[in-house]
């Protein structure tokens, strides 16, 4: 090759990667006495193509995250018509307005932070008669640009959307500020939940998502290191 041709990128190999990050999570995990099949993987599909997400189905990947109900609507029916086995999760910010579309489209919703939002998921449950789990996001660095309950109202919240609601209320999410060591984020998460009898944290994504798993992770949310920088 002349040096006046254009250099081009090895194609990505999302099976290749797949394989990695879960080593990676089996190792993980058994460094700290869990069992590698106490920590689910999710792949983060936030705009990639659905070419790639189609790879990691067919390696076998059957959870993923979406952060918008818009492009969600846009690649995955089509995906689940290939592979009813698919589990989808919203791990982006809702709209109250969306909450229809997000009940008939997700089967997890990990972003619950707001009153509001609790009363249009409920209803919406109600009326396709589809209780979809829900997660509480926590908003464990108190980011006044990032969604999620502050840990202070967490209990409240959490009580409210299960008693006054009634909604399925399975676990914990959060996202630690960038700038900051993630590990006391994760303990306060296992902290919130565990007072309130909740066995799901979704914590830690490609940057440190063994260290979630150190501090009790269930759900580790991996988008970088499996179909590589986002288009």
């Amino acid at each position: 090759m002349s040096e006046s041709e254009p250099q081009t990128a090895p194609p990505l190999d999302v099976a290749a990667n797949l394989f990695l990050v879960r080593q990676r999570v089996a190792e993980a995990a058994a460094a700290h006495g869990r069992d590698a099949d106490s920590v689910r993987l999710v792949a983060v599909t936030k705009s990639q193509p659905v070419d790639l997400i189609r790879r990691a189905l067919r390696a076998g990947q059957r959870e993923f995250g979406e952060n918008r109900v818009q492009e969600a609507q846009a690649k995955y029916p089509e995906l689940r018509a290939a592979f009813p086995d698919l589990e989808l999760r919203l791990i982006g910010p809702l709209q109250s307005n969306k909450a229809r579309q997000a009940v008939e489209l997700f089967d997890v919703i990990e972003t619950l932070d707001r009153p509001s939002l609790a009363a249009a998921l409920a209803a919406e449950m109600a009326r396709v008669g589809r209780r979809v789990p829900c997660y509480v996001q926590v908003n464990t660095g108190e980011e006044p640009q990032k969604a999620g309950v502050a840990p202070g109202g967490a209990d409240a919240f959490i009580a409210l959307a299960r008693e006054r609601h009634g909604l399925p209320v399975l676990g914990l999410m959060c996202i630690p500020p960038a700038a900051d060591e993630p590990g006391p984020h994760f303990a306060l998460l296992r902290k919130i939940a565990a007072r309130n009898g909740l066995g799901v944290l979704s914590m830690g994504m490609s940057a440190d998502f063994e260290i979630a798993i150190q501090f009790g992770a269930t759900h580790v949310r991996v988008g970088t290191a499996i179909f590589g920088a986002r288009l």
